[in-house]
């Protein structure tokens, strides 16, 4: 991946595009102004494979492991995953209004998935993360930053910070200091 991606037409250049059926239009209104950082693992803690994808692609199969029956029906998505490898996939266009929040509200406005845009992690809430996670992740939102100009530092949150007590993620060995150091390092 290039020092700073772009994005061209709604999708990042570079990432691999993976669509998700599970998206719908923003409110005419709502304009991109959050980004929401998440983490996810299938099966729960173990990494790699083609799972997640599925998942999000409503394809997962629930033979694979017994984990996979308790969420099959679930249907979810995120903008884009950022393997542990530092390659990133998309599964929803930028303009378009991903299904990973939930039940959320960020400084008095509810129903977050309406002007934000979402990255899931592989990873888990007390597992570090790799450096070519973060490597990524701080290109990845530096471009949102560009070309989204309503994102910044103080509009980057973790899935625990708009939904409390519901969510954890992206957990106690998300290095925020570090990952938000390096968005205004040059």
């Amino acid at each position: 991946m290039p020092v700073q991606p772009s994005i061209e037409n709604h999708l990042l250049t570079y990432a691999k595009w993976c669509p998700s059926p599970n998206y719908n239009n923003r409110p005419d209104k709502a304009s991109v102004s959050l980004l929401v950082i998440h983490n996810i693992s299938l099966p729960p803690r173990q990494f790699g494979g083609e799972y997640i994808e599925s998942f999000f692609q409503n394809r997962l199969p629930v033979e694979d492991h017994p984990y996979f029956t308790e969420i099959a029906d679930l249907q979810v998505s995120a903008h884009l995953l950022i393997k542990r490898s530092g390659d990133v996939v998309q599964f929803v266009s930028f303009d378009k209004r991903a299904w990973h929040a939930g039940v959320s509200c960020f400084e008095s406005e509810a129903n977050c998935n309406d002007f934000s845009i979402g990255i899931e992690l592989e990873g888990c809430d007390d597992l570090p993360y790799t450096s070519d996670q973060y490597k990524t992740l701080v290109q990845v939102t530096r471009s949102l930053m560009q070309h989204y100009p309503l994102i910044t530092p103080a509009r980057i949150v973790g899935h625990d910070q708009i939904a409390p007590g519901r969510k954890t993620d992206p957990g106690a060995s998300f290095d925020w200091k570090h990952y938000l150091g390096c968005l205004t390092d040059e």
